[in-house]
């Protein structure tokens, strides 16, 4: 009896290609030649009883024999796959979202169950980063309106699992990010859930930044957490901070952000869509979304914060969500740490009002939180501020915060790094400006996020002035190489701290 469908081993190679599925052939096997299949194609991977729609790459050479085929990890694991296992091709089926797709290119509308299309597509596998490059950058500048940005956010959401608390309020907070150190969100649940009320809070791990919220928290306590345990740590304390890809809260925005952050595009309709369809996702209804506006933060300027809030607000309204938005001063980092075990440290001493406590970041985390108990009904109109600082200053903040790092699993210390060198000033000066992209980028050739002790301390805020030899930060590394990496690139940027020299004295 002959299969209908050509048949290879699977080999595994061990390459991983983020979420995209990649399947590798000998460019001289029997399937690539009486199929046709030439290097980039789209195939059907079959395999124990599922199926997958990978990008073809051919091997020359004998990396791979020419019965044998391999497939990238998440591939691999899509079809759970095992070593010989035999693999079956075939053509891809026409799929209606490349239409759809080729639609929005030429600037037409999409309607919802074309949006819808294309997300399913994307979470299936179904569209390559080829594809999904083209939707992004499709969709960048203001291509998206109100009723599409409604449609994109719903099927975000229908595309992944949803929570369901079974009461209100359910409050969240939210930020767009382009600050190194803004680590508000463990402080904020800390106060916020010990004054009563729900705030189960799914963060992110950082696709380019030196930490997301999870890689920070991860630090104190775990955080791969399912749903049951999601549900039983909240239904103990009130709170969580955890990492929401555990749980596949609307898992197309994972995919379009690892697209959209190479290409440096932003849409604000895609990012009213991914940070609304988490909030949705996770059965908040009343959400506080903060926009840092600074010259190197991720919104530059008031007028585009002000576009972005607009839309939060009317998208929000026809959602079903509460959302308020504060604009918030982003020229520079907030807190001291950069990294997730410097973010953690930060983190620690502001819950333990520690006199060397990063003041802004709990300046911060006190306006986000009093909001949030005003927007969910535990502190009346004007009363929230002095409600936050009486939690936090009589240590209800701190005991709330252990209960939850216990209740997912325990709490762990803050590490380390063995390695540190400080950079210093080399003439005096106030200091004018500070560049947070090159601070982040110094504090990821320092091994940050994978490397947790990695990072750097900032030492200066603007309008300090500072001495010749002076500490501007200390750069914190795990090894050598990565600590060198760190300082030769920081020798090289001339203008990641810029002193006013008229203002200084040696």
């Amino acid at each position: 009896m002959i299969n209908p469908l050509p048949l290879l081993r699977f080999r595994p190679l061990g390459i991983d290609t983020a979420h995209e599925y990649v399947v590798y052939m000998n460019a001289g096997c029997h399937i690539c030649r009486s199929e046709g299949f030439a290097a980039q194609a789209r195939l059907v991977v079959s395999a124990n009883g599922r199926s997958i729609i990978a990008t073809l790459n051919t091997v020359k050479g004998n990396l791979l024999g020419i019965d044998e085929a391999s497939l990238s990890l998440s591939a691999q694991r899509a079809l759970n796959l095992h070593e010989h296992d035999n693999l079956a091709f075939s053509h891809v089926p026409v799929l209606q979202s490349e239409s759809y797709l080729r639609a929005k290119i030429y600037g037409q509308r999409l309607a919802p169950s074309e949006l819808s299309a294309i997300i399913n597509d994307t979470v299936a596998g179904r569209l390559s980063d080829l594809h999904l490059a083209a939707f992004v950058s499709a969709c960048a500048g203001e291509r998206l309106d109100i009723d599409e940005t409604v449609a994109l956010t719903r099927a975000m959401v229908a595309a992944g699992a949803t929570l369901d608390w079974g009461s209100h309020p359910i409050v969240d907070k939210h930020c767009v990010g382009g600050l190194p150190g803004n680590r508000t969100t463990p402080i904020v649940v800390a106060i916020v859930s010990a004054c009563g009320l729900t705030m189960p809070k799914t963060s992110s791990r950082a696709i380019t930044s030196p930490a997301g919220t999870a890689d920070t928290m991860e630090v104190l306590a775990p955080v791969n957490l399912d749903l049951a345990g999601i549900r039983r740590v909240v239904g103990n304390t009130g709170g969580c901070v955890v990492w929401g890809g555990a749980m596949q809260l609307s898992p197309a925005d994972d995919i379009l952000i690892q697209v959209e952050r190479p290409l440096d595009l932003d849409s604000d309709g895609q990012l009213v869509a991914s940070i609304l369809s988490k909030k949705l996702a996770a059965g908040s209804d009343q959400v506080l979304i903060d926009i840092p506006v600074g010259p190197t933060a991720k919104v530059r300027t008031l007028e585009t914060a002000t576009r972005l809030q607009a839309r939060l607000l009317a998208v929000g309204t026809q959602l079903g969500i509460h959302v308020q938005v504060m604009i918030t001063d982003g020229r520079q980092p907030i807190g001291r740490g950069v990294g997730p075990a410097l973010e953690a440290r930060d983190v620690l001493q502001v819950l333990q009002n520690a006199p060397q406590a990063p003041a802004d970041l709990r300046e911060r985390a006190l306006l986000l939180a009093a909001r949030l108990l005003e927007m969910g009904a535990a502190a009346p109109p004007g009363q929230g501020m002095a409600l936050a600082m009486a939690t936090l200053d009589n240590g209800n903040a701190w005991r709330q915060f252990q209960a939850i790092c216990e209740a997912q699993g325990g709490m762990r210390q803050v590490p380390q790094a063995p390695l540190t060198q400080p950079v210093l000033a080399v003439q005096a000066g106030q200091v004018q400006d500070i560049d947070s992209r090159t601070l982040a980028r110094i504090a990821k050739l320092a091994g940050a996020p994978q490397s947790k002790a990695a990072g750097l301390d900032l030492h200066v805020r603007l309008g300090d002035t500072v001495i010749t030899g002076q500490p501007l930060f200390t750069i914190h590394a795990e090894a050598p190489g990565e600590l060198r990496y760190a300082q030769a690139y920081a020798a090289e940027q001339t203008s990641v701290i810029t002193l006013d020299t008229d203002h200084g004295q040696d």
